[in-house]
């Protein structure tokens, strides 16, 4: 079928293939890491917050067949390697997580909003883009560098971050071991009653999940090539941003590859998604302080997404699919800066105040508190 194409492009149409998939899914199944944090803390509902957690275990389980019977080479990602960038993981996985609470979504989020409709989604697009790749090749990079670097721990040649391995397993006992973690996070994400009532979360999580072992599938064998210089890779939705403003600006000077075709496609799948439910609608910043802190929040997550390697895709669930020690500090280091970017945004200072930037409300359930909400709110 590809054997005409050059590889990039192979990879280019399986991201723009794939990518649809997912932003379809993720606008039906409201999958948001910020409004499952959100849902969780003010609401004490747990049902997106285990769709994620799913999405994970999946993810693993998926991952790790594919390495141990589809010629996958993790060794060949960003996620696995002998250099743990410990200062960058947490510096930048809390100024993306505070950052993500002060634009209401995260990178994944802005394309799903862009594609019902958001105008206000644009602009944190062109920020975030923007500002992504300044942190990898220009004036902030200097910066992260500079912050960063002193703060890598070096393991050692043959050392790796991936937990089985670190663990002592080796070969088919680490495939073992790596699956039943992705089991085990299954199992947890099910014991909810209220999660299992809900097929929709439950759905939403096992699709997102076979779509980023999709992404790997599509980066690390369908689209490999062992002569290619570029990491394999699956979904994340910080540094493509970038490439893909970068591309349009510059398509003499580059090629056309997966992070590129999961960002149109994911913005197609979500427009069909809004057009199809009847959700799609233009909407705009209501205030100047809406727009101010969108566009501080835009590029808190352009900069920190780039630091941390990754955002709660890119770390969240394809980094943490591999098992790698480093996703899983650069994930909780997300969170915690997005629960405290809540209670910057949500709890502090006077109701007014909070009231006048943030424009809908969290259901309340059983025992919790109606509550102003800042995250996504398609229904």
């Amino acid at each position: 079928m590809f054997d005409d194409l050059s590889l990039n492009l192979v990879r280019f149409l399986l991201g723009l293939g794939l990518g649809s998939a997912f932003g379809f899914v993720a606008r039906r199944g409201r999958f948001c890491t910020l409004g499952a944090i959100e849902d969780s803390v003010y609401a004490n509902d747990t049902r997106r917050l285990r769709s994620w957690l799913l999405a994970i275990a999946v993810a693993v389980v998926g991952v790790h067949l594919l390495e141990a019977h589809g010629e996958l080479d993790l060794t060949k990602s960003i996620y696995t390697g002998s250099r743990l960038e410990l200062g960058a993981l947490i510096l930048g996985g809390l100024i993306f997580g505070f950052g993500m609470a002060l634009n209401g979504t995260c990178g994944m989020g802005t394309l799903r909003q862009i594609g019902g409709g958001d105008l206000r989604a644009v602009l944190t697009f062109l920020v975030m883009g923007v500002t992504a790749m300044m942190t990898m090749r220009g004036l902030t990079g200097i910066a992260r560098v500079a912050v960063t670097d002193p703060l890598a721990v070096d393991l050692g040649n043959t050392a790796t971050q991936r937990l089985p391995l670190l663990a002592g397993f080796t070969g088919q006992g680490a495939t073992i071991a790596a699956i039943a973690i992705g089991l085990v996070i299954a199992v947890y994400a099910f014991a909810h009653r209220e999660f299992r009532a809900t097929p929709r979360f439950a759905i939403t999580g096992l699709l997102i999940g076979l779509i980023v072992v999709g992404g790997w599938w599509a980066t690390g064998i369908v689209g490999y090539d062992s002569f290619d210089t570029r990491r394999i890779e699956s979904f994340t939705f910080v540094g493509p941003l970038g490439e893909t403003l970068l591309y349009g600006m510059l398509s003499t000077a580059l090629s056309l590859d997966f992070p590129i075709g999961a960002v149109l496609g994911f913005v197609f799948g979500a427009f069909v998604a809004a057009i199809s439910d009847g959700t799609f609608r233009w909407q705009i910043p209501a205030s100047a302080a809406e727009f101010r802190r969108r566009v501080a929040g835009a590029f808190m997550m352009g900069f920190g997404g780039i630091t941390a390697l990754g955002c709660t895709i890119g770390q969240g669930v394809t980094g943490v699919s591999t098992l790698s020690v480093g996703s899983i500090i650069a994930i909780v280091s997300i969170v915690a800066g997005a629960r405290l970017g809540l209670y910057w945004v949500v709890e502090r200072g006077p109701r007014t105040a909070r009231s006048s930037v943030l424009a809908t409300s969290i259901p309340a359930t059983a025992g919790a508190p109606r509550m102003n909400r800042v995250s996504c709110t398609e229904p």
